[in-house]
Order: C-alpha cells, then structure tokens, then sequence
C-alpha cells in the first residue's frame, strides 16, 4: 500500500525496527479532530484560490467528515507504518478520493500542518484550563460568607505569625488563580498564530491564501517567518511553564491543607469521598487527593524541564526531536486537568474546625505586632516599639498568659506610655479589626474584596 510519507527516492522500505521507533500515532491521534478542522479549512482555501475544484474540496470535506466519525468511533485501523496521524488521515482520504484526496497537500508540509494541529489543541486545553480554575476560584469564594467570622492564624516561616480572617485566607488562593488565569489568556495570545501555509521551511511558490485559512480557523493572527515557525516551540515552552505555576499554587495549597488536617493542627476536615483509608490502621482518614496534587505537580515541573531540554542544542529548522514535543506537554495537561477537576468540589465540601481554631487562636502571641503598631500611632519609634513589645511578650511567656491577660501594670513595667486604651488591640479579634490598609485582613477590606470578586466571578 502506498504510504503518502515515501516518495520514488527510497530504494527500500522502512525498516519495521525503525517504524516502531519513530511512530508517534500511539500519543498524537488525540489531534485527530483539529487536523481534520485544519484539512477541511485548507481544502476550501485551495479552492478558493482556484487550485483544486470547489467540487473537489466538497468531496474532501464531506470524507474528511467520514474519517472522523470512524475516528470517533475508534473504527480506523491504526497502523504503525503509517507513522502519526496525520499520515493516516490522509491515507484514508486517499483510498476513499484517489488522486482527489492527493491534491490536498498542495501548498503545506507536515511540518506546518502538526504545528497548526498542535496549536489548536493547545488552545482548546488552555481554555479547558482556564474553566476550571474558574471553578476553583468560584469554590474558594463560596466559602467567603459561610467563614466570614471565623479568624485563622497566618504562617510565615510555618510560625504562627499574625491573626486574618478567613476569607482573607480564601481570597489569597483566588488572586494566585487569577493571575493563572492571566497567565493563560497571555500565552494563548502567541499560541493562536496560524502556521499552516509555511511549509516546510522556506515557504511555497503556491499561490495560497494564509490569512483566508487563519481566520477560518479562528487564528488571530499568521505566523510571520517560515523558517522561525517550522522550529518554533516556543508556544509549548510557555504553554508548560504556565501549567508548572498552576502546580505549583495546587502543590502550596494541598500541603498547607494536608498540616491543617492533621491532629496537631485539626483546623479542616476534608470530605471522606476525597480520603481513603489505611490497611492496617482501622482509624486513619487520609488526605490522599491532596497529597496526589502535592505528588503530581513533580510531573508538571519534570515536563518543563524535558521540553526546555529537548529544543535548547536545536539548529534551524524543523528536526524529528520536535516529535518528543507532545508527551510532556498532553501529560501536563492531562495531570493539571485531573488536580483541578478534584480541587473545587474538595474545597467546597471542607469543614473548618471552629471549636478547634478558636480554642488555639490566642496561642502564639499573633497579637504582638498589633501592640507594636499602636505603640508606633502613639509616637513611639518603630524600633523602640519593637523592643519593648518584644520585652512585654516574654514576660508573658514567662507567666504563661496572653497579652490580653497580662495585667496592664506588668505591661507599663516595661512601657510607661501604656495605658487601658491598649485593649483595644489585643487578642486576635481585635487585632485584625486594627487593620486598615488595602489589601490587609481588616474584615472592612475583606468585604470590599468579596464583593469584587463576586462580581468578577459571576
């Protein structure tokens, strides 16, 4: 049979150790319905453009459309021999149309024609993406009014550091997705450049209509260099890079929720249907959707680093390496997709642990830098405040109380200036209501942000 990849110069078939190396079918046959999109848009442009019949175009797409539903139906036969997908569709066109479904080809190489079926696909999984992280900001928010009064204490160096509310917490993961989110639609701008019409690598002598094709594709612009574009991979590069920051924000949040779950902590607990049990110990409930999306971001990040390895020696233009493109960058998706489906319905269905939370929110000290700025509105020094609220804190570690519960002239010790007005900003509840600038926990500021994002997410 003939194969439309081999042409007269080959003196002897491909070797079947060779086939089996080079297939790429057993991983790129998922771009079977943008090529086909792709093939349908170029057959109506050549004909458009006078070079195969309209007739002839009408006979390629009604068969194209053929080939699809078999696809769709996983009916096509699938043969190594004919190396990816593209080669297959277009052997089927072929034994369906003859010399008709030959003409396709005309004015492209398969250089470009992947790369345009590969932009597609990308586009479409970066907008796949993009739904889901809404979902989860949508999850996150929901929670904001039903956790409204409940005060968490914020970490820095994984030390009690601070008291916030917990919205407040809520909304720091909500404004990380954003910036996913802006992350996505900016590579999407460089990922929604059409290739087809370039070639190989110099271009054709073809009279072809490029722009006629990228905007029925719904391109928003034509790649402008053919040789840029045959090697360009740069669109899977930032493509990936985007992803691995997605892991990393679902990695940061899953760890934070597997501590928060723990007996130490008990400040969550996550939906059953989310945990499993152990073998052997009958009383465990363990975490393990959060910590699979803890584990799976390693993948993410080790698929960056494969495909910024696999074109960084890579002269101009297209090489075969281009082919290991697609193994990294579908199994990122493939991973971010199956964390996010999980994280919003887990973040919705959690509970925080009021009783426990409350009953630990006075531990720490989370009050001291409260106490420090009211000293600095009264005009004491920053650093003076600092060292005497320092000195204060320790007295009451000494004591084994509170800030709240030290006596005022204990406090005046150390602190003359002090005076009753200090229990205004001390113990937790107080402490944040102190707050005042934006983007600070103070509840006034945190209403304000819900809101926003309300509207924005709706």
């Amino acid at each position: 049979m003939e194969s439309p990849s081999r042409g007269g110069v080959f003196s002897e078939g491909t070797d079947s150790r060779v086939e089996q190396f080079a297939e790429s079918i057993s991983f790129d046959r998922r771009l079977y319905r943008h090529d086909i999109r792709g093939s349908k848009a170029h057959a109506q442009m050549l004909a458009s453009e006078g070079l195969i019949s309209n007739d002839e175009a009408e006979q390629i797409c009604t068969a194209l459309d053929e080939i699809e539903k078999q696809l769709d139906a996983d009916e096509l036969p699938l043969r190594i021999e004919l190396e990816d997908i593209h080669m297959h569709i277009e052997q089927a066109l072929i034994e369906r149309l003859g010399d008709v479904g030959r003409k396709l080809h005309t004015g492209r190489s398969r250089n470009d024609q992947v790369s345009t079926d590969f932009r597609m696909w990308v586009r479409d999984a970066l907008d796949d993406i993009d739904r889901l992280l809404l979902e989860l900001q949508q999850a996150f928010l929901s929670r904001c009014d039903a956790d409204a009064d409940v005060i968490l204490p914020a970490y820095t160096h994984l030390q009690r550091a601070q008291p916030v509310l917990a919205p407040h917490y809520w909304l720091a993961y909500i404004e990380k997705f954003e910036r996913d989110r802006q992350r996505i639609k900016d590579c999407r701008k460089r990922v929604n450049q059409c290739s087809l019409g370039v070639a190989a690598v110099a271009g054709t002598s073809i009279a072809i209509d490029r722009n006629a094709t990228a905007k029925s594709l719904d391109f928003e612009g034509m790649t402008a260099n053919s040789l840029d574009t045959s090697s360009d991979r740069d669109f899977v590069l930032e493509s990936a890079f985007v992803l691995g920051v997605i892991a990393t924000h679902l990695s940061g949040w899953a760890e934070e929720w597997i501590l928060w779950s723990t007996v130490e902590f008990g400040f969550i607990k996550s939906p059953h249907a989310f945990c499993t049990g152990s073998s052997i110990m009958p009383q465990k409930v363990n975490p393990d959707v959060l910590e699979l999306t803890r584990g799976k971001s390693a993948r993410v990040l080790g698929n960056l680093q494969t495909l910024m390895v696999l074109v960084k020696g890579l002269p101009l233009a297209y090489n075969r390496d281009l082919q290991e493109d697609k193994p990294p960058l579908f199994d990122s998706f493939d991973t971010i997709q199956a964390c996010l489906q999980l994280a919003a319905p887990l973040v919705a269905g959690a509970e925080l642990q009021r009783e426990r939370i409350s009953a630990s929110i006075e531990e720490g000290y989370l009050d001291a830098t409260s106490l420090m700025e009211f000293m600095i509105r009264k005009g004491m020094p920053q650093r003076r405040a600092h060292h005497l609220v320092g000195a204060i804190v320790g007295e009451a570690m000494r004591r084994r109380v509170t800030l709240s519960d030290l006596p005022l002239e204990v406090m005046q010790e150390h602190a003359p200036e002090l005076d009753a007005s200090v229990r205004e900003v001390l113990g937790s509840k107080q402490a944040v209501e102190a707050f005042v600038s934006e983007g600070s926990t103070s509840p006034k500021r945190v209403a304000q942000q819900v809101a926003i994002w309300k509207e924005r997410l709706s």
